[in-house]
């Protein structure tokens, strides 16, 4: 799983911790791109080296420029984080459909999600500048996160994200087509065959056998050569009976 198209950005950051911060929780979750934008605290500083803990990689890869613009001009979407519900009309994520969106564009290009200063966050003219504000819905009586936290809660939903990603490409580059509803009741039938057959299944006691097999085999979504596999398996259970 590749994340290097997706880029954290934070801008105005005031104490060097929490850039030492941002930078662990990204390695924690596998994201490597930081931009500061305009830092109010000493970078390069031995307290983010002391908060990266092993992030120190990111660290002496992050580029500091002078403004929002610069950090996201190769970004295709941009989206930024506010702790407060702004009055101005702009697009609304959580956090889990923030990391979707992200993802699934950093398949064609750059993204960027923004962070902003530790006291009063992005400035209207900042959050403009985004397709999307994500706000992370806390306790109302203490909402207040620390940036490292925040990125930690987002750049989770990414790796997340990420994760379900590489597990859909899997479901979709099966080589054999999936089973129909015919094949399926082909199979239930030479099941019931089977069964008797061998003497599992009694047709005059049935006690829901076939009912929790049909149960069983729709959670799996059997493709052509799994169905193939059973039907042999069968054959084979068979066959010995019928010799006699």
């Amino acid at each position: 799983m590749s994340y290097e198209n997706i880029r954290v950005v934070l801008v105005g950051t005031s104490h060097p911790g929490n850039i030492g911060g941002v930078a662990r929780a990204m390695k924690n979750m596998c994201l490597s791109d930081l931009v500061l934008v305009s830092p109010e605290a000493e970078f390069p500083s031995g307290k983010a080296r002391a908060r990266a803990s092993s992030a120190l990689d990111i660290l002496e890869r992050t580029r500091v420029v002078d403004d929002l613009g610069a950090a996201i001009a190769d970004c295709q979407l941009v989206v930024g984080a506010s702790a407060r519900l702004r009055a101005i009309p702009w697009p609304l994520v959580d956090a889990r459909e923030a990391a979707k969106n992200l993802v699934e564009q950093s398949e064609q290009g750059k993204v960027a999600l923004i962070f902003g200063r530790e006291n009063s966050g992005l400035t209207n003219e900042e959050l403009e500048r985004c397709h999307k504000l994500v706000h992370i819905p806390a306790n109302l009586e203490y909402s207040s996160l620390n940036i490292a936290a925040a990125v930690q809660v987002l750049t989770y939903e990414i790796h997340m994200a990420k994760r379900e990603q590489a597990n859909e490409t899997l479901k979709v580059s099966n080589d054999y087509p999936m089973s129909t509803a015919e094949e399926m009741e082909g199979l239930y039938a030479h099941f019931e065959q089977a069964l008797e057959t061998i003497g599992f299944y009694d047709p005059q006691n049935p006690r829901q056998l076939m009912r929790r097999l049909r149960r069983l085999f729709n959670r799996a979504q059997l493709d052509s050569m799994e169905m193939n596999i059973l039907r042999g398996i069968l054959a084979a259970a068979e066959s010995p009976k019928k010799n006699n």
